[in-house]
């Protein structure tokens, strides 16, 4: 594979496009892995997957295999999956409880730390062989940080800090965490896994698009020009047209995307402010009440944000609440991982309405990703095509700004989170190795 050099792929990004080999060509895929993944902040996982000492929860950055692990001293640690000794990988399932990790091949055995704790037929080996070296250990990435619950991790030793890389963005997991009466999420409610047949970053752009609403999605529409309840309680939800007064209110949903890192978020969906009246809903305010008092609690339940996507891997919606794994596998080719969001402390049916709800809006054979998903795959195969070289981004370029933080902020269905995405993008691709 030919070197691809800083130039060359300045040139494949423009104000109001990019170009189509950012979802076709194999070399910049690889180097994707490398520059990209192999240098920001990637999310991966919760601590309450792993809850207890010896749990475990299999993960990847980029393309390369690890292990969120919880260790007897109850800290999370991000290790890679791979034995000291002949490289195999030594967890195969995704999640599961050990006193210890051990090896497949030759029952090699590591703390949850992964630090080793024995080499097998010790005999075999002689005086000078020292099992303290850490090179035998399955090692640890250069750098993991937890904040509010979910766990982000670095390949690169060097970098921002993980508070500036999310900047603004953090302030879209305080909102979510906050809402829970005990102050964190529990995301062990299970996980919805499937593939499809397109680049990761048609995900990722695709879940702070609120252009392709009432077209994608127009089968989730009533006559009344209404879609599906999207919560416990609802019989009906949005408006959603692209004409009307539907349209107009979208136009004022804010738009925000991060100049330097490649966040962004679509404001919340106007039937998120109107709060359920029932009794479980009830319960649930005075269990925030009780921890917040009744003005904080007000606060809390003032809908701010809909989707936020954290570049490069995770998204998070905060009205069918889940968080989505992002997994690149190939240039045309991509996993994704779905978790329901529940609150500690929340009433029990109130959380297990929040599992329902996901089901049905984004499983893999719910009513909205399955739309989705068909258009992932269209797009994919329509890029490969000869037509055109460009994909545009266009929507909005003359109404972007700046807001206090330097961050790019707009109104409506605009394209604006997409270009910070690919303004991110360039910014990993192009440094110097």
């Amino acid at each position: 594979m030919n070197a691809i050099n800083p130039a060359e792929l300045r040139a494949l990004i423009r104000p109001d496009r990019v170009h189509r080999s950012l979802y076709t060509d194999p070399a910049i895929f690889t180097l994707e892995m490398k520059n990209l993944f192999g240098r920001a902040w990637v999310y991966v996982g919760h601590d309450s997957l792993v809850p207890k000492p010896g749990d475990y929860l299999a993960s990847r950055i980029g393309s390369e295999p690890v292990l969120l692990s919880r260790h007897t001293d109850g800290k999370v640690y991000v290790i890679y999956n791979r034995c000291s000794h002949r490289g195999a990988a030594v967890c195969n399932e995704e999640r599961g409880n050990v006193k210890l990790f051990r090896c497949p091949y030759h029952g090699w055995t590591f703390a949850a730390n992964g630090d080793l704790d024995a080499v097998s037929m010790r005999r075999g080996y002689g005086p000078d062989f020292d099992l303290n070296d850490p090179a035998l250990n399955m090692g640890r990435v250069p750098r993991m940080e937890v904040y509010r619950g979910f766990v982000f991790a670095s390949l690169s030793a060097e970098g921002p800090s993980l508070a500036e890389f999310l900047g603004h963005a953090r302030e879209s997991l305080d909102e979510i965490v906050d809402r829970a009466p005990d102050g964190e999420l529990d995301l062990s409610g299970g996980v919805h896994k499937y593939v499809f047949r397109g680049n990761w970053k048609l995900q990722l752009e695709n879940v702070v698009d609120m252009y392709h609403v009432p077209f994608s999605h127009e089968s989730t529409i009533s006559r009344s020009g209404r879609q599906f309840g999207r919560r416990p309680g609802e019989e009906s939800a949005s408006a959603i047209s692209d004409k009307g007064a539907a349209a107009d209110r979208w136009e004022q949903r804010v738009a925000w995307g991060a100049a330097q890192y490649g966040h962004s978020y679509a404001g919340h969906q106007p039937v998120a402010e109107g709060l359920p009246d029932d009794p479980v809903f009830k319960e649930y305010v005075a269990a925030l009440e009780a921890r917040h008092g009744k003005a904080r609690t007000e606060e809390i339940l003032v809908p701010r944000r809909h989707n936020t996507a954290f570049f490069p891997n995770m998204t998070l919606q905060a009205l069918n609440y889940h968080v989505r794994v992002i997994i690149p596998l190939a240039v045309d080719r991509t996993e994704i991982h779905v978790y329901p969001v529940q609150f500690k402390g929340a009433p029990a049916a109130m959380n297990a309405g929040f599992v329902r709800h996901m089901n049905v809006t984004h499983s893999a054979a719910s009513f909205i990703q399955t739309d989705d998903l068909e258009c992932f795959r269209r797009c994919q195969e329509g890029i490969a095509t000869q037509g055109s070289d460009w994909v545009w981004f266009a929507r909005g370029t003359d109404t972007d700004r700046e807001d206090e933080h330097g961050d790019f902020i707009n109104k409506g269905t605009v394209e604006t989170q997409q270009r910070a995405q690919h303004a991110a993008w360039l910014h990993f691709m192009s440094q110097p190795a």
